[in-house]
């Protein structure tokens, strides 16, 4: 069995070698994902592999229960981020991933850019576990989260017909987000 280290290291895996990752790790109490968090992708060879590296996502803050910013994104300088509504993501588009669209991202801030909670966070039971879950209030998205250790959690995105989604969270509460 690989470890969730090796898989990190490996830097692609399969959807079945990292669902059986995800599900050997434990429940995480919505409590613990308060703060904020900086996100990498765990790659599978989903179609979104590399989206969110090409958009220049940083990750997600989660300040309570109710208030929620699941997409940060750096600025151009890369010295803070700030919250998208995800109604603009363009989630299941074939966009090439081997581009950069970050300065778009950067450049449509005013349009794009939020500064009220676009997500929730709740238990729900996912894979036999019940563990925290963010609800994204524009799309049928949850991203279900699970514990590697005291500062890492796995998210598994679950979009309906779609395998799932993995990526990686790491706390991050000194860095900068405007909001």
């Amino acid at each position: 069995m690989t470890t969730f280290a090796q898989a990190l290291a490996a830097g692609r895996v399969t959807t079945d070698e990292a669902l059986a990752l995800y599900d050997d790790l434990g429940a995480v109490p919505t409590g613990f994902m308060i703060g904020t968090w900086a996100g990498a992708e765990f790659p599978t060879g989903h179609r979104m592999d590399g989206m969110l590296t090409a958009t220049g996502w940083y990750g997600k803050r989660f300040t309570d229960a109710e208030t929620v910013h699941p997409l940060l994104f750096h600025t151009a300088d890369r010295r803070a981020a700030f919250p998208v509504d995800p109604a603009f993501a363009p989630v299941g588009l074939p966009l090439p991933a081997n581009r950069s669209y970050h300065r778009l991202i950067t450049a449509m801030r005013p349009v794009i850019g939020t500064r009220r909670p676009t997500a929730r966070l709740r238990m729900t039971e996912y894979r036999g576990v019940v563990s925290a879950t963010m609800i994204y209030d524009a799309k049928p998205i949850l991203d279900v989260f699970r514990r590697v250790d005291d500062t890492t959690v796995l998210g598994a995105m679950d979009l309906r017909g779609a395998e799932p989604y993995f990526f990686v969270l790491r706390r991050d509460d000194g860095f900068h987000v405007l909001a």
